[in-house]
């Protein structure tokens, strides 16, 4: 495919912003397309692909006015590229930057504005948000490598299923409510009923020990297995001596 110049690029969008009534100039204080139409500023920062730099050129263009456009080439497969550039269209929203396609294929649309530079709505989402603060909440540590790929990472939900493969592991076998007395928290009958991992078996009604492959997973993590081990004991050593 032709690999067309950013001059290229600019020549539809200098006719697409006079067919518009704007008065055109390119190159203009650094800017690649500047354009007037009453008050109004608009300036186009024009490149062969997207990138960092030309988010940062063009927020530099923002100290000149609010409507500034990036302009890029169509790309050829626009419907894979729609679903792979959410992200890239997110980002330009949050920026408040317009975003074109420029095309000089024939048959193709010219110029096909996308995004205007419009104020964008920073709004947090709060169920998001809390179920962000909640996860980290319910880790005991940092568990994790940040930007590992093709790892079982270390939730919440994994971190007290493991804590309550140990206390069954250390007990051989008990009930829901003897394993919360032990300090497996709320969620502890869901997590032997749901069995995400397969470490659990219900033994009888009411009644769970852990699966024949259960330890052999929790050798994955053995610092979270030696700490809830550790605590498994300590906790049935404390039932143990507890009157009744």
């Amino acid at each position: 495919m032709k690999q067309f110049t950013e001059a290229d690029l600019a020549q539809p969008l200098v006719s697409y912003l006079m067919a518009q009534g704007w008065t055109v100039r390119s190159e203009v204080r650094d800017c690649d397309i500047a354009a007037t139409r009453g008050e109004e500023l608009l300036v186009v920062e024009v490149k062969r692909a997207m990138s960092l730099s030309l988010l940062a050129q063009a927020a530099r263009r923002q100290r000149l006015t609010d409507c500034v456009y990036v302009a890029i080439p169509r790309p050829a497969n626009k419907w894979k590229w729609w679903q792979e550039s959410r992200g890239v269209r997110h980002v330009l929203r949050r920026l408040e930057l317009g975003l074109i396609l420029v095309s000089l294929e024939a048959g193709k649309p010219a110029v096909e504005v996308v995004l205007h530079p419009l104020p964008f709505a920073r709004k947090k989402r709060a169920k998001s948000r809390r179920v962000v603060l909640e996860e980290i909440a319910h880790r005991t540590g940092d568990y994790n490598r940040a930007g590992s790929t093709r790892t079982k990472l270390v939730t919440a939900y994994r971190e007290n299923a493991i804590h309550v493969a140990c206390c069954l592991l250390v007990t051989g076998r008990t009930s829901p409510a003897a394993l919360r007395a032990m300090g497996t928290g709320p969620k502890t009958l869901s997590i032997l009923r749901f069995n995400a991992y397969g470490w659990f078996e219900r033994l009888d009604r009411g009644v769970y020990g852990v699966s024949a492959h259960a330890a052999a997973d929790l050798a994955a993590w053995p610092a979270l297995k030696k700490r809830y081990m550790a605590a498994a004991r300590r906790a049935a050593r404390s039932q143990a001596k507890a009157p009744g």
